[in-house]
This record gives C-alpha cells, sequence and structure tokens, in this order.
C-alpha cells in the first residue's frame, strides 16, 4: 500500500479543527444563533465581534474545504484499491453506506448538524460521476453549484426587499407580514430546542425516532447542490496533482494568494453591510446558504493551496505533527467533538444550551482544538488508526483488522 499523503492529512486536520470553530454555535445552541448571533435575543457588542470574525474567516469556508477533500479521498481511495487488484468502485460504495448508517447513529445519538450521511449520499453520487473526464467534472461541478445558489438569491429576493423595508420603517402590510411569517417559525423552533435542550440523551433520541425520523433526507435536499459540486472539484483537482506536489509552487501560491484574497474580501464586504445593521436574520439566511456561495469556494480553493505550499515545513514541526494526526483521525475527532459539545450543552450533561454566546464559545473551541490536537497525536502512537477509522475499515473489510503498531 502506498503511505499516506501528508498533504491530505495536515490539511483534513486543519478543516476537522476549523469545522468545530462553526459548529460551536449549533452546540451552544439554539439553531437560530448560526444564522444570525442576535436570533432569537440580541446580543452583545463583543458576540457580534465573535461572530463576525468566524464569519469573516470559518463560516462555509471549512464546509468547502472539508467537501473539496473528501471529493480527493474518493479518487485516492478508488486509485488505491484498483492499484491493490481490487474492486474500487464495489469497495467503495460498501464504504460509503457504512458511512452512511454510522452518520444516521451520529445524528441520532448525537447531534442534528451530522454532514457524514450527506456526504455519503453525495458520495455515492460523485461515484458514478468519476469516470467522466475533468472537462466535463467541472462543468457539471459549477453549472450545478451556481445555478443552485443563484436560484436561491432571486427566490429570497423578496423577503430580503421586505426586511430592508420593515427596518427602514417603509414597509407594506404585505411586506411586514412576509417578515412575521418568516421570523415567526424560527422563533417557535428555538423555543422547541430551548424545552427539547433539557431531555435526558434517551428522551433526545426518541424524539428523533418519532418526530423527525427523515431530519437527513431534508439535509441531503438542501445541501446536495452544494456539496456533490464541491467533491467533484475536489475529484477534479486530485486527479491535477493539486494535492499531490505535481503542480508547481508557483502556481499553486497564485491559487492560494488570488483565491484567498478574493474570497476574503468578498465576503468582508458583506460584512461591512451586515455588521453595522446587525446581521438581519432574513438577509444572513439568504446569504450563508446561496449568496456567498463563490467567496466560500475561493476560499476553499485557496486555503487548500496555500496548505500544500505550506506541508513540507510545517510537517515536521511539533504543531505540523499534531495537525496530520488530528486529520489522520478526522472522523473520530469530528464524533468526539460531537459527543464533547452535546455533553457540555445539553441538558443529559452539564445543560449550558443557550447561554453561551459567540465571545464565549470561542473558549470552547479552543479547549475542543487542544484536545484534538493532543489525544490524536498520543492514539496513533499506539495504534495504526483512530477507533471509528478502524471500525469504519472492518466495516469495509468485513473482519475485525489488527489495530496495534
Amino acid at each position: 500500500m502506498p503511505p499516506r499523503l501528508a498533504t491530505l492529512d495536515l490539511i483534513r486536520g486543519v478543516a476537522v479543527l476549523g469545522i468545530l470553530a462553526i459548529n460551536i454555535a449549533g452546540f451552544a445552541g439554539p439553531m437560530a444563533s448560526l444564522t444570525s448571533p442576535n436570533l432569537p435575543h440580541p446580543v452583545s457588542a463583543a458576540d457580534e465581534a465573535a461572530y463576525a470574525f468566524s464569519f469573516l474567516f470559518f463560516e462555509g469556508k471549512m464546509r468547502a474545504l472539508f467537501s473539496l477533500l473528501f471529493g480527493a479521498g474518493l479518487v485516492l481511495f478508488w486509485e488505491r484499491t484498483e492499484a491493490a487488484g481490487r474492486n474500487g468502485d464495489a469497495l467503495q460504495t460498501r464504504r460509503l453506506f457504512w458511512l452512511m448508517l454510522l452518520g444516521a447513529l451520529h445524528y441520532l445519538l448525537l447531534w442534528w448538524g451530522d454532514i457524514l450521511f450527506l456526504y455519503a449520499v453525495c458520495g455515492l453520487a460523485a461515484l458514478l460521476l468519476r469516470p467522466l473526464s475533468d472537462r466535463a467534472l467541472l462543468a457539471i461541478a459549477l453549472v450545478l453549484y451556481y445555478v443552485w445558489h443563484i436560484w436561491g438569491v432571486l427566490d429570497a429576493a423578496a423577503a430580503i426587499g421586505a426586511e430592508t423595508a420593515v427596518r427602514h420603517g417603509t414597509a407594506t402590510a404585505g411586506q411586514a407580514h412576509l417578515v412575521k411569517e418568516w421570523l415567526e417559525p424560527v422563533r417557535d423552533w428555538a423555543t422547541q430546542e430551548m424545552h427539547e435542550s433539557t431531555y435526558g440523551f434517551f428522551d433526545l433520541v426518541k424524539v428523533k425516532l418519532q418526530e423527525r425520523p427523515f431530519w437527513q433526507i431534508e439535509m441531503v435536499s438542501g445541501n446536495f447542490s452544494e456539496t456533490l459540486p464541491l467533491m467533484l472539484i475536489g475529484m477534479v483537482l486530485y486527479r491535477r496533482g493539486f494535492f499531490t506536489g505535481t503542480l508547481s509552487r508557483r502556481r499553486l501560491m497564485a491559487v492560494g494568494i488570488v483565491c484567498t484574497g478574493a474570497g476574503l474580501v468578498l465576503t468582508a464586504l458583506f460584512l461591512g453591510w451586515a455588521w453595522p445593521r446587525h446581521f438581519p436574520a432574513v438577509t444572513m439566511h439568504a446569504a450563508l446558504v446561496w449568496g456567498l456561495a463563490m467567496p466560500h469556494l475561493l476560499c476553499g480553493c485557496g486555503y487548500a493551496a496555500l496548505l500544500v505550499i505550506a506541508t513540507p515545513r510545517l510537517a515536521p514541526t511539533a504543531l505540523g505533527r499534531k495537525l496530520i494526526a488530528a486529520g489522520r483521525m478526522a472522523f473520530s475527532n469530528y464524533v468526539l467533538s460531537s459527543l464533547v459539545m452535546t455533553f457540555v450543552f445539553y441538558g443529559w450533561g452539564l445543560g449550558l444550551f443557550g447561554k453561551i454566546g459567540p465571545a464565549r464559545q470561542w473558549l470552547f473551541v479552543l479547549a475542543g482544538w487542544g484536545l484534538m490536537l493532543a489525544w490524536s497525536e498520543s492514539w496513533l502512537r499506539k495504534f495504526r488508526r483512530g477507533p471509528l477509522e478502524w471500525l469504519w475499515r472492518s466495516l469495509i473489510e468485513r473482519k475485525a483488522l489488527a489495530n496495534h503498531l
């Protein structure tokens, strides 16, 4: 078996840490605070500043980076399996079906924000498209990505206009009703979340089974047109040598600087409008789901390029080794984050749900980063794979694999 790609592991380590920086708002709750820090209630200036920092550097960018890496990993797994004389498509399909099941368990037992199920479904679609040429994959990805996002912005235009009119005091009765109709279910859901956050562990599982059994199907329908295109782009980037050192350092540097710079500037321009207006909820939702597609994609590619360039010098350092270890155990770290943070915030644990604003949430993010970086390296001194990576691979191989070094 060829050696692991340190570049992919290091980038994956950065991505899994970055994902926590965004997911923390969902763990701390309620869900509405992911859209605007002032939902369901106004927050302090410090909380708005903390939200703005996460919004500028992490929101959407880490999701894009992780999706690109997943696409690259699909091709890498297929190539290595085929090189070993095995059926890459069959094993990849089995791999993704097990991921789907594990994602369903992650949702049911721990957290509503699971992405494993979504990634498995999109991965199966990407696998079907894998034989296509790079040009065809890129065309499908960009058309699907931008048509979906542009349609979403156009569909939200009336609600955004109504919210603006309400803020300026010029709204018609119809516009005021439209904004009220948008906000009421958001606030009602936040109230329900606050109530459910006090439940015990098994009561929460029961609620998900009885009231929201198809939650993950809804997540797939709402995110498929973002996640699949990013995976396809990641597949193309891998096949073009983006992650393997085939591309020249000069070209990677150009991609890193231009894409990251452009993505951050576009995000900052929107942030400069939204922050003084205290992050208006309707507009923020439209921007997060649809309007900021371009900067998310740009930063995902730019961050990846800069990390590819940095890997040769960063990998031998103490921080680099820890990031690589965290990336090798990204699955375990992702689920560990859910376990720790739901214990901290939900009623079956410390019960801090809805009590920690965006500024103080960073204390939990930093603690989570420290935990992931520390335990990953320690674990891999004794074992070949992380615990969930071992379980996943054993299920794929239909036998318990040796894991001790």
